[in-house]
Parts: structure tokens; sequence; C-alpha cells
């Protein structure tokens, strides 16, 4: 009884009061020293009547609890994380993303501090014969017969990334970074706002379910203000949006605090309440219907790329997509696959967690079914997913991608240090805030350039490593390239492990044993 905390809180309230009696009888003049104890006294006091079961146990010393609690992540970032074990990014990736977007060296002394031996470890195999590769092939043309404005991109490009979500000031800087290294810059969901804009550099408009910038009153696609705005010359492309790999089918919200009155302008939507992107779109609810909605933006933007954004869940879902290509004859001229292992966007944890499809499991998936209906060649796949450097877009394209979208790598490039508060609206760096003082932080003239060096760093590396490879051409890229050791021992190449799909095979019904039961339950007029 007498060791217990609150026996002890008493004996302190006891010693304070008597203190206090003592000093303004003998020393009033310290009695500002004394207001200390007074106010832990206070402290200990609300302690006692709070819901948290330790400070009612623990009045005062119960604090320390949480203030450890609080600085936890930061200890862990700065003082005890290894150079390779950080999570989402580590901080050798940040490290280097940090180098090149400040045109510094990226080299790294002494060795690597990788084990090659563990579980998981992936790498390719370099040539004798080395290839110096043609700049020509940092970029590649978007757009198939059904589209008669094609773009031509680079293969790396800002991911979708909203306005409300980032800073006014971070989605400038990538626009402006964008149009100095001529690549492009994905809107997100959130609507072409002015940031998006001013400094003219190429935009790819992403349209999800909430149909922002071009919505209704009640939330219905709106053909009118999608045409004023899709018809400018800075919109390249046009990407439905049907889920994402933060939170794949469950939607989206902005919450109300940070609907400003500019980002209600850029949604049409009410300020200060609360912004809700629907799981599912109004506009279609099967395969057909999509492609028929997609086919309808193609039109509406006299011919500009049209594609679609997912993330893979149940497969039979995509190949029926695949399957009302063959039966509408309407062929996306690009397919975004996003990874399930999250983005910018906050999400519900379980479904960052558990929900959904890694990106290197996605992509050899979607490229095979592509083959397999005979249509690969029509469509540019994109890879969305947890790509930093130059390696990460050798994996991506190798195992199906042709192309890759970057964001938090670009968040890194324009000051972000993974404090991991985006949806606080207290971003300590101003990437993800609508805090005017905040933001204030991000230069945009200066973080632009940032941009701009770690496109052009990361593009850089990833031709370097592709002709260390033995290779001239980034097509040349498949998944016999890249070995993956999947447990301890010997390591084997991801077209070891996966299925062999021909083209066209599917249409001749030679299907893998690991396909043929989504394959058969597929359909072109449901998902």
């Amino acid at each position: 009884m007498f060791g217990h905390p609150r026996f002890l809180y008493g004996l302190y309230l006891v010693f304070t009061i008597i203190v206090g009696v003592v000093l303004a009888w003998l020393a009033p003049v310290w009695l500002w020293a004394w207001a200390i104890l007074a106010l832990l006294a206070v402290v200990g006091a609300y302690d006692l009547l709070s819901h948290h079961n330790v400070l009612r146990n623990f009045p005062i010393l119960g604090h320390l609890r949480y203030m450890m609690e609080f600085v936890r992540p930061e200890l862990r970032q700065y003082f005890f994380e290894s150079e390779t074990s950080g999570r989402p990014f580590s901080r050798e990736q940040r490290t280097i993303i940090e180098e090149r977007a400040h045109g510094g060296s990226d080299t790294s002394p002494f060795g690597t501090m990788r084990d090659f031996e563990d579980a998981g470890f992936s790498f390719v195999q370099h040539s004798i014969a080395p290839h110096t590769v043609d700049e020509k092939y940092a970029r590649i043309v978007i757009g198939n017969e059904q589209c008669r404005q094609p773009y031509d991109s680079s293969r790396l490009n800002v991911s979708a990334m909203s306005f409300g979500a980032l800073s006014a000031n971070a989605v400038a800087a990538m626009n402006r970074g964008a149009k100095l290294g001529n690549f492009a810059q994905d809107t997100g969901e959130g609507a072409i706002s002015d940031h998006h804009r001013e400094h003219g550099g190429d935009l790819i408009w992403e349209i999800a379910s909430g149909y922002f910038g071009c919505r209704t009153d009640d939330g219905d696609f709106d053909a009118d203000s999608f045409v004023e705005k899709a018809n400018t010359d800075q919109v390249k492309m046009i990407e439905i949006k049907i889920s994402q790999g933060a939170k794949p089918g469950h939607g989206g919200l902005l919450p109300g605090k940070k609907v400003t009155a500019e980002i209600a302008r850029v949604r049409q939507i009410p300020e200060g309440e609360d912004c809700q992107s629907p799981a599912a779109h109004k506009r279609f609810s099967t395969p057909t219907g999509l492609l028929q909605f997609m086919q309808r933006l193609r039109d509406l933007t006299h011919g500009k790329p049209v594609g679609f954004k997912l993330c893979i869940g149940h497969r039979y879902e995509f190949m029926g997509i695949c399957k009302a290509m063959l039966e509408t004859g309407i062929v996306p001229d690009f397919i975004t696959v996003d990874g399930a292992e999250g983005g910018t966007g906050a999400a519900p944890a379980e479904f960052s967690d558990f929900v959904g499809t890694y990106i290197n499991e996605a992509l050899p998936f979607v490229n095979d079914c592509l083959v397999g209906v005979g249509l690969r060649d029509k469509i540019v796949v994109i890879a969305s997913g947890k790509v930093a450097m130059g390696f990460d877009m050798v994996v991506k394209i190798a195992l199906g991608a042709d192309m890759c979208n970057v964001a938090r790598g670009f968040m890194f490039s324009v000051g972000c240090i993974q404090a991991r508060r985006c949806h606080t609206g207290t971003c300590p760096t101003g990437v993800t805030t609508q805090d005017p003082r905040r933001a204030r932080a991000l230069e945009v003239v200066g973080k632009s350039l940032q941009v701009r060096n770690f496109h052009d760093a990361t593009i850089k590396a990833f031709l370097d490593m592709v002709g260390a490879m033995g290779l001239d051409s980034p097509d040349k890229l498949g998944m016999e390239h890249v070995h993956h050791r999947a447990g301890y021992g010997p390591a084997v190449t991801f077209a070891d492990m996966l299925p062999t799909v021909a083209s066209g095979d599917f249409l001749e019904d030679r299907i893998p044993e690991s396909y043929s039961g989504d394959w058969s339950r597929a359909r072109a007029d449901a998902f």
C-alpha cells in the first residue's frame, strides 16, 4: 500500500502544500519555482480522474510512458533501424533518393549492406559484353490504333497524388519538375488544380469514383465539365481509377477540415464537409461497362490515350475485363497496375496490410492475361508500386510492365522524411498538409529542380543497369532476367517459378492450370 503510486502522489501533494506554506512565510520570492510543483500536483489530480488506466494508477509518472511512445517512431528511424530494415522505405533508399535529388553522388563505400543469402533477396546478372543503351529507350509511346493522339511518355512519371492529399506547393513543385524533365504528373483523383496548371507540365488526369472536377451535384459524371478540362493541351492521358493499392475495394475520405475553399472549388464539392470517394463507380458495374465508359472518354477527348488503374484482387475479375475486350473490341491504351503494399494515401491499416495483390505478383499475372488473349502489344502496362531506384524499374519491367509511376519517391525528392503524418495535416515538411504555414517550408523552384534531378538520375541508373545486363533495350527484359531467393538456398528466376504463356494461348484453350479455374469463372458481363 505504502509503495503504491497513488499513496506516493498523496505524500507528494502534502509535501507540495507544506513547501508552499513555508516559502510563503520565509522566502516568497521562490514561489515561482514552487509553481512547478503545484502544476505537477494539478496534473496528478487530473490523472486520477483520467480514462487512461496507466495515468489513474500512476499519476504524473504515467506521462513518461506516453512521451516515449510519442517519440518512438523518430527514435527508431534516427537511432535504431539499420540501413536496410526501415519500412515502408529503408534509410538506404531514402538516402539514395535524397542524393540523386540534390545532384550528389549515390555511390556506397566498402561493399553492400545487404545479406545476399537472405530470403526474399532479388538480383540480376551482368554480362561480360555490356551495352550502352540509347537514351531513346527512356521514352515509350502510349496509344494503340484506337487512339488518335498518342503520347510520347517518359518511362518514369509522377504517380497519382491529389491536391488535398498533397499541399499546393508540393503539387506545383512536382509539376514544374515534370516540365523541366519532360515527364508527366498524374493528378490523382482530386481533379486538376491551379497548381497542376501553373507550370505547364504534362498531366495524366485520373477520374475516380467521385468524378471530382467533372461531377454533378449528386456525384455523377458530368460530361460537359469533363470536356472543358480534358481537351486542354496540358492533359495528355485519361486514367480511370477502379481501385488503389493503399485501400483496394474501400474508397477514400478527405476529412472536412482539409476541404478548404480552394479544394472545394477544384473538386466541385461543399467546403468544410467530408469528401467521400465511393468504393465503386456509378457509371459502370461490369467489365463491359468499364470499357464502354472508357471509350466514351476517348471519344470526348478526340482520341487521347485512355486506360484504367487497379490493384489486382480476384483474378477472375481482371480476366473478365480481358474477355470484355475481346467481345467489345474496345482496347485500353494503357493499364496501370497498383501494388497492394500501400502508397501515399492514408488507409485503414488492415486494408494496407492484408488486402490486394503485391505488385511483383500482380505484374506477371496481368502480363500473362494480356499475352494469352493476344492483346499485349496493344496495351502499355504501367507499374505503380514502391519504385525508388533504377533496379526497381528493371524488376518491374522484367516482370511485365513497360514503364513505372512513382509517388513516394517524388515525395522524398521534395523533402518528405517519412514522418507518416500524411493524414493529420501536421506534416513537418509541408508536403502533405493544407496548413499554409507548414507548406511555405516547401520552396517550389528549388524543389522542382530536385524532382527533375531524381527523375533523370533514376532513368540513367535504369538504362545503365539494362546495359550492364548485356541488353540494348529495356524491351528485351523478361522474367528470366530477375533472380529471386524465396528461401534459404539457391535463387531461381521468376521464369522458373511462374507459368509460361504464349501469345493467343487463352484463345486456343491452352491455359496454364494455375489460371484455368479463374478463366472459366471470368465473365464480361459481371465482376
